[in-house]
């Protein structure tokens, strides 16, 4: 798969995102046929326009059922609000970009991106999480005309477009949410992505 654009790249990463999340959702140990046709029929919908993200509102619904708990490591003491695309970088001051963190999470984390945070420690996030980010980066770039800039050509973001993954683990080394009933987690969480 060639990607040229940022949202070739945005849109791929997003297509991937709700294969996994099916997959997950399923308990599947290993993609199917099945993943991959809802990853390419996404991927096509969302470069041709006739698909959109799910809204952040979406998200909104997935956190009253969630566990109020650190979004990247599942305690739930001594909670505080991160941004997940650090406002020090040019992230939106909005709930969107908003989530729940202990207060060692959020130190580590910093102002760091939290795909270079992640990767620094060696861990995928949470499909949930990948989700609101991905969103996150999405409406930026869109409303900054900058899904049809060429990857060659883009100009300073608030987040690493390299890191964002374009490739996923097994269906079993992810998680939907960093907590310890996350399995169970998986049929109460809508599967749309």
């Amino acid at each position: 798969m060639e990607l040229r654009t940022v949202g070739d790249l945005l849109f791929w990463s997003y297509a991937n995102l709700a294969m996994a999340h099916a997959a997950v959702a399923n308990r599947a140990a290993k993609f199917t046929r099945t993943h991959f046709m809802i990853r390419s029929r996404l991927f096509k919908g969302l470069r041709d326009g006739t698909m959109d993200l799910g809204s952040f509102l979406d998200d909104d619904r997935t956190k009253l059922v969630m566990p109020r708990s650190c979004c990247y490591c599942g305690t739930d003491g001594k909670l505080s609000l991160d941004h997940l695309i650090p406002t020090a970088k040019g992230g939106p001051e909005t709930g969107d970009n908003v989530v729940w963190a202990c207060r060692r999470c959020n130190s580590s984390k910093g102002a760091r991106d939290l795909l270079q945070w992640y990767d620094a420690r060696r861990r995928f996030p949470p499909l949930l999480l990948l989700r609101r980010y991905l969103k996150l980066a999405v409406d930026h770039c869109r409303g900054r005309g900058l899904l049809a800039c060429s990857l060659s050509a883009v100009p300073p973001l608030p987040f690493d477009l390299a890191m964002v993954p374009q490739q996923f683990p097994a269906p079993t080394e992810l998680v939907l949410w960093q907590d310890p009933n996350s399995a169970s987690l998986a049929s109460s969480v809508s599967d749309s992505v």
